[in-house]
């Protein structure tokens, strides 16, 4: 690049102006438009019209003799007012008067034509500065909303990078388990909750729930639910007694129409077994490898926050290796097509059954895309998370 090039092209100017909004680029070139209005359509429309409504008026005018039509200019005037700047608008009310004064066959004495047309101009004047000030308002009400919209996307984010501290992060290591784990929010925060907390090298607290409603409230009670759940976690193991706790907590900030289902489980890989209490949550699955067959671990009490005292009991099940455990929110289950079919129970199970073979994460999306190609043309109607656990006691010792 020679000397000459640097002096008529400094460095960094295509890339400022690469950077400008469209908008700021096209406002030099569409001087008499207003801003909304340049960044719409073709810039010599607006102008088009309104000089072609100016001209009709005109012609109109130049043919009626009987009457004095200058008040029908108004209406060229309103359109600019609406579509152009304002000072193009003012600038075009005196070339209007003329226009009247200059192509109308009426003769009238001349201090009435003055008169005439400077009470013409007056109320021209105001009429345009009315339109005016009503858009300079109603654009600064729209400024004002887009304002308060960014500072609510922006709290939104805020809220939603709150919630994902919430969830775990990275996969815990218990000797003889494999587990993959995954919440997709139907909006930018969603209510679903997992987590899995270790206990010791060979045990593991699982927990899965899912708040009433969706959006902000159902975030901000799922934010508290997995606070609550993590003090209860390190406080006692007595899994009846954390549910005890958590149905008194939870029910005590939130209103009555506000409730969680949630499964807790205890895993241990020495006894092989799985202890575990559902609060009205999905029942999750147990795909036991030596008969090939599901096994649900159903609900055995009402959802947390629900009813002020909770009745639950515990239920266990035996593990064997190669056993497969899948918990899940109602947002796989409840997948809707464009026949309003849900995904439902066999067909969760038909997948869980075909991919027992997988890796916990493999099932874990398969499970996903299942779903998410079953409902493909409608979409999600809810969060949806999946949470897979997989025996591999090969090797340990019994």
């Amino acid at each position: 690049m020679s000397l000459n090039d640097d002096v008529m092209h400094p460095p960094g100017r295509e890339l400022i102006a690469s950077n400008l909004p469209d908008r700021q680029k096209k406002i030099p070139l569409l001087a008499p438009l207003r801003k909304d209005v340049a960044s719409i359509g073709p810039s010599w429309l607006p102008v088009a019209l309104v000089l072609g409504a100016i001209a009709a008026v005109a012609y109109v005018d130049h043919r009626v003799v009987s009457t004095s039509l200058v008040y029908l200019y108004i209406f060229p005037l309103g359109i600019s007012a609406i579509l152009l700047r304002k000072e193009v608008t003012y600038s075009l009310v005196p070339l209007c008067i003329l226009l009247h004064d200059y192509w109308s066959p009426r003769v009238i004495h001349l201090p009435v034509r003055i008169f005439d047309n400077l009470f013409a101009l007056l109320c021209f004047w105001f009429v345009v500065y009315l339109i005016q000030r009503y858009i300079e308002q109603r654009e600064l009400l729209a400024e004002t909303i887009q304002k308060q919209r960014d500072d609510l996307l922006r709290d939104v984010e805020l809220a939603a990078q709150v919630q994902r501290m919430f969830l775990p992060v990275g996969t815990p290591v218990i000797a003889g388990l494999e587990i993959a784990g995954m919440m997709r929010p139907f909006k930018s925060v969603g209510g679903d909750y997992y987590d899995y907390i270790p206990i010791n090298a060979n045990t593991i607290q699982i927990a899965i729930g899912d708040v009433s409603g969706k959006g902000v409230s159902a975030a901000l009670l799922m934010s508290a639910t997995a606070a609550a759940m993590r003090l209860e976690a390190n406080r006692d193991r007595n899994m009846l007694q954390q549910v005890e706790r958590l149905n008194t907590e939870i029910g005590a900030v939130s209103d009555p129409e506000r409730y969680v289902t949630l499964l807790v489980a205890e895993i241990d890989t020495d006894k092989r077994r799985i202890r575990y209490v559902n609060c009205g949550h999905n029942s999750a699955l147990l795909f036991q490898a030596k008969t090939r067959t599901l096994k649900r671990l159903e609900s055995s009490c009402p959802p947390i926050g629900l009813n002020p005292v909770e009745f639950c009991e515990l239920a266990s099940a035996e593990l064997t290796s190669g056993d497969v455990l899948v918990f899940y929110t109602d947002g796989v289950t409840e997948a809707e097509n464009l026949l309003a079919e849900e995904f439902g129970m066999e067909r969760l199970s038909a997948v869980v059954q075909r991919g027992s073979s997988l890796s916990a994460e493999g099932l874990m999306d398969d499970i996903f895309s299942s779903a998410a190609s079953f409902s493909k043309e409608v979409g999600f109607g809810d969060d949806v998370t999946i949470l897979v656990v997989k025996c591999n006691f090969n090797g340990l010792p019994a």
